[in-house]
């Protein structure tokens, strides 16, 4: 894809192994892997939201004690 055989892969791990350290690794996987979730899920456009108000019961009630 981007020319990175397994040297370059394992020399950029090893980076970010001493950047970040090994306990906060799992930390920021969790969190790229929740945000590339987020985005196929934005992407496929399942969650639509739906924008039109809703009447509540309370103010149905409410309308119709003022009319009697």
């Amino acid at each position: 894809m981007f020319g990175l055989g397994i040297q370059e892969l394992l020399i950029i791990l090893v980076i970010v192994m001493l950047l970040f350290g090994a306990t906060r690794l799992p930390e920021l996987g969790s969190g790229l892997g929740k945000a590339i979730r987020g985005f196929k899920e934005s992407l496929t456009g399942k969650d639509v939201i739906d924008v039109t108000p809703k009447k509540e019961k309370d103010e149905e009630k409410r309308s119709g004690e003022g009319k009697a």
